[in-house]
């Protein structure tokens, strides 16, 4: 059922209002209003060293949770496909193969927890997704020979999801999958390609893959949406950086390393050829930040981007986020518009 549209200033506060309702329902909830102070975080984080970091402390803020207040998923539980009945079509899931191990990730689920780390086709993996960046990142959780997992800090940067990992409390951020803060400062993550498509586009690409289910199908309201109207709301959510010139801050992007693409134009064109990389845009998946009822979300469509080889068409890394996001981390680079 269609509601009429709101405004970008009641958008923007229904935004904030739900926001504050799931950090306010997280285990000690810390207000979200801290300032950037190491000799406070250090009686939280006691193994961080703060003594390194790549990045000024001024641009991390507190998101609200504490430590793991978004508590990852490290036990997940999986159902078959065929077992599956209760996401729709069109819902959003990250699908991930690796080995002939192929797993879908919902939305529903990861919006919520935003991080599991999982062991797909024998490679320890991290599967992220971080709201407010609309981005969601496959990683190797492999560091320096060591398989560790990765957990949430309640602290963004560009209004992106700062991880860290539990065996040195080193911070990373998500959309880079670097190190910014501790002992591993510096060090890059493996991105592993996988895609942002609809559970039926995954259904039918791995018709005997699993399906991440709710460890605990009551510890949260899978398949609702906190941040309802997020992505067509004026300007974005804890982050006073610098904004995109020649595109709205809240436009999708599809990013690709250090370039990116405009989703409407992607739309328009329905592909786009860069050099041996192919984009391409079809219907059929619904927004995970638009309506309350995340399967009822408006049609964002479902992008691939692969690249031509000798064996044929390989899928590469990608990103489908906000405008002002790709800006923040790669302000010199372009996005086609």
């Amino acid at each position: 059922m269609s509601t009429p549209a709101a405004s970008p200033t009641r958008r923007r506060l229904t935004v904030l209002g739900l926001a504050a309702v799931l950090f306010a329902s997280t285990p000690a909830f810390d207000g979200g209003g801290a300032s950037a102070n190491p000799d406070r975080w250090s009686r939280e984080w006691p193994q961080t060293d703060f003594a390194t970091a790549s990045v000024g402390f001024d641009e991390i803020r507190s998101g609200g949770p504490p430590k793991d207040g978004i508590p990852s998923i490290d036990k997940p539980v999986f159902k078959a496909v065929a077992e599956v009945t209760d996401l729709s079509a069109t819902e959003p899931v990250i699908g991930l193969s690796i080995n002939g191990d192929a797993r879908a990730y919902p939305l529903r689920i990861l919006t919520w927890h935003e991080i599991v780390n999982d062991t797909v086709g024998g490679v320890p993996v991290s599967v992220t997704y971080c709201p407010l960046c609309n981005s969601a990142v496959v990683f190797e959780r492999t560091v320096a020979g060591e398989v560790t997992e990765f957990g949430t800090t309640g602290k963004l940067r560009n209004s992106d999801l700062v991880m860290y990992d539990r065996a040195t409390e080193s911070w990373w951020q998500q959309f880079l999958g670097e190190a910014i803060v501790g002992a591993r400062t510096g060090t890059r993550l493996t991105i592993i390609p996988a895609r942002l498509e609809s559970w039926e586009r995954f259904a039918a690409r791995f018709p005997e893959g699993q399906v991440l289910i709710p460890n605990n199908p009551g510890l949260r309201p899978y398949g609702a949406n906190p941040y309802v109207g997020y992505d067509s709301a004026f300007e974005p959510f804890l982050y006073d950086g610098e904004m995109p010139e020649g595109i709205a801050p809240m436009q999708r992007v599809v990013a690709v390393g250090d370039k990116a693409w405009s989703l409407a134009l992607l739309r328009e064109k329905g592909t786009i050829e860069d050099g041996d990389l192919v984009l391409n845009w079809e219907p059929g998946q619904a927004s995970a930040l638009d309506t309350r009822a995340i399967d009822e979300g408006r049609d964002v469509g479902n992008v691939t981007v692969q690249r031509s080889a000798a064996e044929g068409m390989i899928d590469v890394a990608y990103d489908v986020t906000f405008a002002f996001v790709f800006h923040a981390f790669r302000p010199e680079s372009e996005i086609v518009k």
